[in-house]
Protein backbone atom coordinates (compact mmCIF):
# COMPACT_ATOMS: atom_id res chain seq x y z
CA UNK A 1 0.00 0.00 0.00
CA UNK A 2 1.09 3.53 -0.72
CA UNK A 3 1.73 5.81 2.20
CA UNK A 4 -0.06 9.11 2.66
CA UNK A 5 3.07 10.96 1.49
CA UNK A 6 3.19 8.89 -1.71
CA UNK A 7 -0.46 9.60 -2.37
CA UNK A 8 0.02 13.33 -1.84
CA UNK A 9 2.95 13.37 -4.25
CA UNK A 10 0.87 11.43 -6.77
CA UNK A 11 -2.08 13.80 -6.42
CA UNK A 12 0.27 16.75 -6.77
CA UNK A 13 1.80 15.38 -9.96
CA UNK A 14 -1.61 14.61 -11.44
CA UNK A 15 -2.88 18.09 -10.52
CA UNK A 16 0.20 19.74 -12.02
CA UNK A 17 -0.21 17.71 -15.21
CA UNK A 18 -3.89 18.64 -15.51
CA UNK A 19 -3.17 22.34 -15.00
CA UNK A 20 -0.32 22.24 -17.53
CA UNK A 21 -2.44 20.34 -20.07
CA UNK A 22 -5.36 22.75 -19.63
CA UNK A 23 -3.13 25.82 -19.97
CA UNK A 24 -1.44 24.46 -23.11
CA UNK A 25 -4.76 23.39 -24.64
CA UNK A 26 -6.31 26.82 -24.13
CA UNK A 27 -3.11 28.48 -25.38
CA UNK A 28 -2.93 26.46 -28.59
CA UNK A 29 -6.53 25.64 -29.49
CA UNK A 30 -8.74 28.38 -28.07
CA UNK A 31 -6.55 31.49 -27.98
CA UNK A 32 -6.15 31.87 -31.78
CA UNK A 33 -9.91 32.39 -32.06
CA UNK A 34 -9.98 35.22 -29.51
CA UNK A 35 -9.15 38.77 -30.59
CA UNK A 36 -5.55 39.74 -29.86
CA UNK A 37 -6.50 42.78 -27.75
CA UNK A 38 -8.63 40.69 -25.37
CA UNK A 39 -7.65 40.63 -21.68
CA UNK A 40 -7.01 36.86 -21.66
CA UNK A 41 -3.94 37.23 -23.92
CA UNK A 42 -2.08 38.85 -21.01
CA UNK A 43 -1.97 35.48 -19.21
CA UNK A 44 -0.27 33.55 -22.01
CA UNK A 45 3.17 33.63 -23.58
CA UNK A 46 3.59 34.57 -27.28
CA UNK A 47 2.65 31.81 -29.72
CA UNK A 48 6.27 31.17 -30.78
CA UNK A 49 6.88 29.61 -27.39
CA UNK A 50 4.12 27.07 -28.00
CA UNK A 51 6.53 25.28 -30.32
CA UNK A 52 9.86 26.15 -28.71
CA UNK A 53 9.02 24.94 -25.19
CA UNK A 54 7.87 21.40 -26.16
CA UNK A 55 10.84 20.98 -28.53
CA UNK A 56 13.33 21.99 -25.83
CA UNK A 57 11.56 19.79 -23.26
CA UNK A 58 11.67 16.84 -25.68
CA UNK A 59 15.37 17.34 -26.35
CA UNK A 60 16.12 17.53 -22.64
CA UNK A 61 14.08 14.35 -22.08
CA UNK A 62 15.94 12.53 -24.85
CA UNK A 63 19.26 13.69 -23.39
CA UNK A 64 18.39 12.31 -19.95
CA UNK A 65 17.11 9.03 -21.39
CA UNK A 66 20.27 8.64 -23.46
CA UNK A 67 22.46 9.47 -20.46
CA UNK A 68 20.60 6.96 -18.30
CA UNK A 69 20.98 4.21 -20.91
CA UNK A 70 24.68 5.00 -21.36
CA UNK A 71 25.33 4.87 -17.60
CA UNK A 72 23.45 1.58 -17.20
CA UNK A 73 25.28 0.01 -20.14
CA UNK A 74 28.64 1.26 -18.83
CA UNK A 75 27.97 -0.18 -15.36
CA UNK A 76 26.85 -3.51 -16.83
CA UNK A 77 29.96 -3.69 -18.99
CA UNK A 78 32.16 -2.78 -16.02
CA UNK A 79 30.59 -5.47 -13.79
CA UNK A 80 30.85 -8.08 -16.58
CA UNK A 81 34.60 -7.44 -16.84
CA UNK A 82 35.02 -7.91 -13.07
CA UNK A 83 33.24 -11.27 -13.05
CA UNK A 84 35.14 -12.59 -16.09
Amino acid sequence: MATVGDQLVGYGLVSFSLVLFSYYTVWIIILPFIESDHLIHRYFLPREYSVIIPVVAGLVLLFFIGTFIAVVMWKNQKSAKKSA
